[in-house]
Formats: structure tokens, C-alpha cells, sequence
């Protein structure tokens, strides 16, 4: 893999979670080439990994295998992705809940997940 979302996730490697931002500081991700709509250049940046619950859902799975979530996350920087939010079961999690980011390294490539903030 090379391009953008090589150099993202070599980031996460390293503990880094970062995001793209265009010339006039809008929050781009996913990683890309040149900025959405006007192909201008992009620069990395280092997110603060704070961010608000946008939407979610809940995933049932088939027993005994455990209910999940799947989260929109808005970071404070703008930028909004796709992720989980660990820690929580059903009622536990809102809209507008803020939570912070993490990457979790234990499977074969690292994820960025989130924890509830009062609980990170």
C-alpha cells in the first residue's frame, strides 16, 4: 500500500493519530491526495483525539457473540470518521457525547477507537 492512507496508518503505527487539513485549516478525512472539491494540497496534522459522538448504532449480533456499536465521531478539529466506542453498552451512549480517541494495537493493524471521556 502506498499514498496517503499508507503514511495514516504508518502514523498509527507510530501512536500518532493524524488528519489532513487544506490551506484555509477545513479538517479532511479519509486521507487523500489533494483537497475534496477544489485539488488543492494538504497538510498532516496531529489530531487531539477528542471528539463528539455524531451518530451511532448498535450492531446485534447471532449469540453468544457480544452486541457492538458503530459511531460517527466528530474530532474537535472537524474531521469526522467512522469508528467504535469501547467500554459502553446499550444506554451508555448518546449523541453529543464526548469521547476521546486511542489506538488499540492489538490486532494486526492498529484502530483508532474511542472511550467515553469521563471514563478515559
Amino acid at each position: 500500500m502506498s499514498g496517503p492512507e499508507a503514511q495514516w496508518r504508518a502514523a498509527l503505527a507510530e501512536g500518532r493519530l493524524l488528519i489532513q487539513r487544506t490551506a484555509d485549516g477545513k479538517a479532511v478525512f479519509p486521507p487523500r491526495v489533494m483537497a475534496p472539491g477544489e485539488g488543492g494540497a494538504l497538510e498532516w496534522v496531529e489530531a487531539s483525539g477528542g471528539g463528539t459522538v455524531h451518530s451511532f448504532s448498535w450492531i446485534q449480533q447471532r449469540p453468544p457473540e457480544p452486541t457492538f456499536n458503530v459511531a460517527v465521531v466528530e474530532l474537535d478539529e472537524g474531521a469526522r470518521l467512522m469508528s467504535r466506542v469501547v467500554g459502553v453498552v446499550e444506554g451508555e451512549l448518546a449523541i453529543g457525547q464526548r469521547v476521546a480517541a486511542f489506538i488499540d494495537t492489538d490486532g494486526a493493524e492498529p484502530l483508532v477507537l474511542f472511550r467515553r471521556e469521563d471514563a478515559a
